[in-house]
């Protein structure tokens, strides 16, 4: 389960920078944030999985 977790975290950080950079180019605001709100989202699946993986070893 855990590889599928840190998959997530990717493509939640993935979909964030391209959210970002379609809002920049756009001028979108709105969009801007919401790519911060995922990006952030999948900083933070990562860093919990991350730690996941510390304690188990």
């Amino acid at each position: 389960m855990a590889a599928s977790e840190k998959a997530r975290a990717k493509a939640e950080q993935a979909v964030g920078k391209a959210a970002q950079a379609v809002g920049r180019a756009t001028g979108n605001e709105k969009l801007i944030a919401k790519g911060h709100a995922a990006e952030a989202a999948g900083n933070a699946r990562q860093a919990k999985e991350a730690v996941k993986d510390t304690a188990r070893h």
